[in-house]
């Protein structure tokens, strides 16, 4: 069966994050998000996967290449331009990439499978187009309900008695919300549903092409199913991901490397001075990375490889990208360290000390002064 995964967005609510790394390929638990949804599609059989990228695209074309690592078959549509021979991205929105890729090649010949690129599910995707089939809706939504004090932070899916989507709501506050049901991102599309897409325009899914279905009474509706979703559509979304995935929250997600301590592990050639470092799980500690004496790390806690923490360092319940150095006066508590960004788990910069970040640096740079 065919997908299409929508890779094309900035990533503005995750910034710092996305200025070097498109959303897609933001890790969690140590590798790119879009790599889980990759392996649950291969999962339910969809081999033939479109995707439409724009920001940062050569990252995720590079990592992904055709596909045959999963079992599938990958194709990439760019939306943008060159400049002065530089790739500038001009996304569609994601009902204009699927255009985009159908009137270039009719790609979408039979019933598709549409989903976001940023988030983790595990959700039984043979079920949801049978159900699709079944309702012999032209195209399908799959929903979520949430927590009623959460409804602010997505588009609300209003329902009749038929389990027909009659109306939207866009991030409404708790008083105004109709429902709590929420838009996932998952949708299953007849392939007619494309010729309501203007051709060469800006247009997206949830905002205009779903409300032009309801006013053309073209049978539209809502599929529910207990599943997991984990979205990281902001930087307090990223941060928790971690944290729950960490715990063991979702099943079939393991922790890599070896555990050498309970709910401790590690990738190869680490460098640890157990006695003397307090260590408390779950905790990650990437391949060739140091952790001196006196340090300590509460858990759940990532630190990626090449790493080097100092004596006295401290990290909880954080995560630290490749080749960070941690000074010995650093802390940094339920934040994200990359690069000479430290950002806390709302996304809010952190300062650790009054002339700025000097206890955060690249362990390269370190190995090589010492070498």
């Amino acid at each position: 069966m065919k997908a299409m995964i929508l890779a094309a967005g900035k990533g503005t609510r995750v910034r710092p994050l996305t200025n070097e790394v498109p959303k897609p390929m933001i890790p969690v638990v140590g590798k790119p998000v879009m790599e889980y949804l990759i392996e649950q599609l291969a999962m339910y059989g969809f081999d033939d996967i479109m995707v439409n990228v724009s920001h940062l695209p050569e990252a995720i074309e590079r990592y992904f290449g055709d596909g045959r690592r999963w079992g599938v078959n990958i194709g990439y549509s760019f939306e943008g331009h060159i400049e002065d021979g530089a790739l500038i991205g001009e996304p569609l929105g994601s009902a204009g990439g699927i255009k985009r890729i159908h009137d270039f090649g009719g790609f979408f010949d039979d019933t598709f499978l549409v989903v976001c690129g940023d988030a983790i599910i595990d959700l039984d995707l043979t079920a949801v187009v049978r159900k699709h089939w079944q309702s012999g809706a032209r195209a399908s939504i799959v929903v979520k309900r949430v927590a009623r004090e959460m409804v602010p932070n997505y588009g609300v899916v209003v329902c009749d008695d038929r389990g027909q989507v009659s109306s939207f709501q866009e991030k409404p506050s708790i008083e105004e919300a109709k429902s709590t049901l929420v838009n996932t991102g998952i949708y299953i599309f007849e392939p007619d549903v494309i010729d309501q897409i203007p051709a060469g325009e800006n247009y997206d899914i949830g905002g205009e092409l779903l409300p032009g279905l309801i006013e053309q009474g073209i049978s539209f509706g809502a599929i529910e199913l207990p599943f997991h979703w984990l979205d990281i559509g902001r930087m307090s979304d990223y941060w928790q991901v971690n944290q729950e995935l960490m715990r063991g929250s979702l099943r079939g997600i393991d922790m890599p490397g070896k555990e050498v301590l309970p709910k401790v592990w590690t990738g190869l050639n680490v460098s640890v001075d157990w006695d003397n470092v307090l260590i408390e799980g779950p905790v990650y500690i990437g391949s060739n990375s140091k952790i001196e004496s006196g340090c300590e790390i509460q858990g759940p806690t990532w630190i990626s490889h090449g790493c080097h923490l100092e004596g006295g360092a401290k990290v909880h319940r954080s995560m630290l990208f490749e080749h960070t150095l941690m000074r010995s006066h650093g802390v940094v508590s339920e934040a994200v360290v990359f690069g000479r960004y430290c950002v806390d788990k709302e996304g809010r910069p952190v300062e650790g000390h009054e002339d700025g970040l000097d206890w955060v640096g690249d362990a390269r740079d370190l190995k090589m002064k010492r070498t």
